[in-house]
């Protein structure tokens, strides 16, 4: 009995310097499991720089030590619901959901703006309607989808000229219903997106665009936000997200046609129409990002708070949300030092 004993006991001492061996010889390839850290980033098809990194697996290739899971969204209010519910550490979402999620005081921090909106949504008019400008809209019949960022933008550009929204029949269209009410002559123009817009451009023309509103200051974007407690516990894989997005925007500035070709198939449509619609937004470097204009600096937050600020207290005007907190609490809600690149 003594002897099976020593036998069984120099035989645990046997398996056990084995694994050991293994364990260090592990070390010498890769990280052990439990030093990886998760990314869980919850994206939308829009053709922006976070789609591009996608479609050329730069996630993969370029993220060390780091597991990234893609989880796909298709509404903004279910990022906002993930994000509450701790299910994703950063997500896409559109500008108007950020200042709902901030006015409600979700767990999350704006470090990115993945596009802003541009020729992509605009204000398309009959060509037999007499309108050649946003001022000629009084009195006439306008449709937008309420709520929407396009509802935002037509009522910011009234505002913007000085016109009282009242004295415009705005009607509660969505973009099929739009569609359907243009072709029957019910209406004298809209504020929409494509492909809804491009239909309508057959017998109508553009007088306003996102674009041009965003010149005057008026933007409306798709905005990259993180998690508080991602912030804090991983400052350095957002850093490295950060770079991986920056690295997708010199691509498509620098090639357009690998982009367009990479692109087509995320958003199932040739190479030129991936390019037209790659085209349509406004794509943002770190250094533009940081500017006074967009997100600013840890010193000095951009215009881009007093936006989101405005746009709250226009959802709040459509009883989105019930209060809109003041400008500081928008201003605390971006967090632009990861723009900073080495």
């Amino acid at each position: 009995m003594k002897n099976f004993k020593s036998r069984w006991f120099m035989s645990l001492i046997v398996v056990i310097a084995l694994l050991m061996i293994s364990a260090c010889g592990n070390k010498t390839t890769s990280k052990p499991a439990n030093d990886t850290i998760e990314f869980r980033i919850g994206y939308q098809v829009i053709p922006n720089a976070e789609l591009l990194a996608k479609a050329k697996n730069m996630f993969e290739e370029k993220f060390d030590g780091v597991k990234v899971k893609l989880l796909p969204f298709e509404a903004a209010v279910d990022v906002n619901t993930a994000m509450a519910a701790g299910e994703i550490d950063a997500g896409l979402i559109g500008s108007s959901s950020v200042a709902s999620g901030i006015a409600q005081n979700l767990p999350y921090k704006v470090i990115w703006l993945h596009d802003v909106i541009g020729d992509n949504e605009a204000l398309a008019v009959k060509k037999d309607s007499g309108i050649k400008s946003i001022e000629d809209v009084v009195g006439k019949k306008i449709a937008v989808s309420f709520g929407s960022t396009t509802h935002y933008s037509l009522l910011s550009a009234l505002k913007l000229k000085g016109i009282d929204e009242n004295k415009v029949t705005i009607l509660d269209m969505k973009p099929a219903d739009m569609l359907a009410a243009w072709k029957q002559g019910q209406i004298d123009g809209g504020y929409v997106w494509y492909p809804t817009l491009g239909e309508m451009l057959s017998d109508g023309n553009i007088i306003l665009t996102s674009r041009d509103l965003a010149k005057d200051g008026i933007l409306t974007a798709d905005v990259g936000i993180a998690s508080k407690d991602f912030i804090k516990k991983h400052p350095d894989v957002l850093k490295q997200y950060i770079s991986i997005l920056d690295e997708s925007v010199q691509l498509y500035r620098s090639s357009k046609d690998e982009a367009a070709e990479a692109m087509k198939n995320e958003l199932n449509v040739s190479k030129e129409d991936a390019k037209f619609f790659m085209d349509q937004l406004i794509w943002l470097d770190p250094k533009e990002q940081a500017s006074d204009k967009y997100l600013g600096t840890e010193d000095k937050k951009g215009a881009f708070a007093k936006t989101l600020k405005d746009t709250a207290e226009f959802l709040k005007t459509q009883k989105a949300i019930n209060s809109v907190p003041d400008l500081k609490a928008y201003e605390d809600a971006i967090e632009p030092k990861f723009l900073q690149q080495d």
